[in-house]
């Protein structure tokens, strides 16, 4: 189940990474998919979509290169870098997916500015 997890999201994502193809996306997520950031926001299906169009839309430009894409169980994890042209700041995004009776149920996304990384780690050192 985690090979085919992996492949559905990897299938999701290859379109839409590469030709910015929304509604391929959008026929790998479930009817009640929901979006969920770390602010404590969500989204449902229709609210997302229409988001993903205005970044990653052919239009949009948006960059984006998967670093990793990491499965276990019902969950596959995506790592990325992402950036607009001409623009910063460019960003470092780590994804949750919960896969669903194959459909892409639920994401959980975590964004940092890749320039913010160093200032955001300085909780360890205050650690140590």
């Amino acid at each position: 189940m985690t090979t085919e997890n992996k492949s559905i999201v990897g299938r999701a994502l290859a379109g839409l990474v590469d030709t910015g193809d929304v509604d391929t996306l959008a026929s790998y997520l479930s009817e009640d998919f929901t979006h969920h950031r770390s602010d404590s926001t969500t989204s449902t299906k229709a609210q997302w979509l229409a988001a993903v169009r205005a970044a990653l839309g052919p239009t949009a430009g948006m960059r984006v290169d998967i670093l990793h894409l990491l499965a276990d169980g019902d969950h596959v994890v995506v790592h990325s870098r992402r950036r607009l042209p001409d623009a910063e700041p460019e960003i470092v995004v780590v994804d949750v997916l919960r896969i669903a009776d194959g459909f892409i149920a639920e994401v959980w996304e975590i964004i940092e500015p890749a320039g913010q990384a160093t200032a955001n780690g300085a909780w360890w050192a205050a650690a140590a």
